[in-house]
């Protein structure tokens, strides 16, 4: 269910703290802050948080959401890259000592890094929940999914048109789902209307839960190539098989083909059909055929 109304205390709230600070959304910065309380609730409940968890909260704008989550988490670790709101965060969780703001890029800093520098607990383990800014949710999510510290579940509040690329089943697929797809499983939690924002976006959002796979079929020093291998297959994604691979691989045809039979993929197969066990095994197939990097 989608909510109608934003919740009027939130978007109270938030008004105030923004005036308090002499402040408003950033467009640049793709900021639109969720007003919705129930949403906010549903997102931190989505993470099934404990006591015992540490939370790495991408972007957490005014700190709405930040309050939901270090009531019921151990920590929260909050990434924001706009200052102003670094110092918003930081002065409305002084007296909180389960809440550590950072201000940086979040694409900047490793998680393995982001842990062993902020976490005060020590901790190893973690989940990642973000409401992200639609221009960077696939870096971030990537980011995450492709460390060598990936979290034990991910909550992101993205673009519902993201949010339906990255759920896509064979037949649909694209670069975004199979290098998501790969290294966790997917799940709606809610959709939300663009109402429930403030300043309020042009479209409606999703809410997604993405369990992390415990050991992914590829390994964290294979992924670069692995992405490269998979993007040399959506090179025309309309086109059969063979020929995007045939643009997007240096390699003759014959090889192709070759790679294709030996994987028992049809070669006028077109890239949006193959399922993510299918691509893993190319890429094995192609890691002993021609292995070394992708051409540019």
């Amino acid at each position: 269910m989608t909510s109608k109304h934003p919740g009027r205390s939130t978007m109270s709230e938030l008004k105030n703290t923004l005036r308090q600070h002499d402040m408003r959304a950033n467009k640049r910065m793709g900021q639109h802050f969720l007003v919705d309380r129930g949403i906010l609730r549903s997102i931190a409940a989505a993470a099934h948080l404990t006591g015992d968890d540490t939370v790495i909260e991408v972007g957490p704008g005014t700190g709405l959401l930040t309050s939901e989550l270090q009531t019921l988490s151990g920590e929260v670790i909050a990434v924001e890259l706009d200052r102003r709101m670094v110092a918003l965060l930081r002065d409305t969780f002084m007296a909180m000592d389960n809440v550590t703001v950072v201000e940086a890029d979040i694409l900047t800093l490793s998680p393995a890094d982001l842990l062993s520098h902020h976490s005060t607990r020590g901790a190893s383990r973690y989940k990642m929940v973000a409401n992200l800014p639609y221009y960077i949710t696939s870096p971030v999510l990537r980011h995450f999914l492709h460390s060598d510290a990936r979290p034990e579940l991910l909550v992101v509040m993205v673009q519902e048109e993201v949010g339906r690329a990255i759920m896509a089943k064979p037949g649909d697929m694209s670069l975004l789902s199979v290098s998501v797809q790969t290294f966790a499983r997917p799940s709606v939690v809610r959709r939300v209307s663009a109402r429930s924002f403030h300043p309020p976006p042009k479209v409606d959002s999703v809410v997604l839960r993405l369990e992390t796979v415990p050991s992914p079929p590829i390994t964290t020093g294979e992924i670069p190539g692995f992405v490269d291998f998979v993007g040399a297959g959506f090179h025309s994604p309309r086109k059969q098989l063979r020929n995007s691979f045939g643009h997007g691989l240096s390699l003759p045809r014959a090889q192709i083909e070759e790679l294709l039979s030996g994987g028992g993929i049809d070669p006028t197969r077109r890239p949006e059909t193959l399922t993510v066990e299918e691509w893993v095994r190319l890429w094995q197939l192609y890691g002993k055929m021609a292995p070394g990097e992708l051409p540019c």
